[in-house]
């Protein structure tokens, strides 16, 4: 599955499929991508003025939202790749989904804000259909796994939510 080659997968791509906007879309780019799994990298956790620090630092239950933005941009690849696939969207349109509930989190450090290098953020969707999707996620530094667990998708929830 690919979208066209000459479409960099960036910051500003990113940006523009989500919410999140300004120095809260926190991911840099997508370095892979299947119909199952992403990996995306961000360098923003360095960032003194991150908008989740808070008393100086950026704490690692941080890194759930870095997992989470992950898991919104792998729906939204597939809704733009696959509009049949399982999980994509009902329609045209319909965007965006919710953060129900994380599960089985481990953390194996405190903070983000003192790795060195990129941050790296996996997710694997093991189980979905065009209303939840549960993703196995792992947010690493290099090869250090530094937070993981399970996170569970509600689809098409902001628009349901809308008034």
């Amino acid at each position: 599955m690919r979208l066209d080659p000459d479409v960099r997968l960036d910051h500003g791509w990113i940006s523009s499929r989500l919410p999140h906007q300004g120095r809260m879309c926190l991911l840099d780019e997508v370095v892979h991508w299947d119909l199952q799994r992403i990996c995306c990298r961000s360098a923003s956790h360095r960032a003194a003025d991150h908008p989740l620090r808070t008393h100086g630092r950026l704490g690692v239950a941080c890194g759930i939202e870095y997992a989470a933005q992950a898991m919104a941009v792998h729906g939204a690849l597939i809704a733009a790749g696959a509009p049949d696939a399982p999980g994509a969207p009902d329609a045209p349109g319909v965007r965006g989904g919710l953060l129900a509930s994380v599960r089985d989190v481990r953390f194996e450090v405190s903070r983000l804000d003192d790795v060195a290098g990129d941050l790296y953020c996996e997710a694997t969707r093991i189980a979905g259909d065009r209303s939840t999707v549960l993703y196995e996620f792992t947010v690493r530094g290099a090869h250090t796994p530094l937070l993981s667990g399970r996170a569970s998708i509600v689809q098409g929830a902001a628009a349901r939510l809308a008034p």
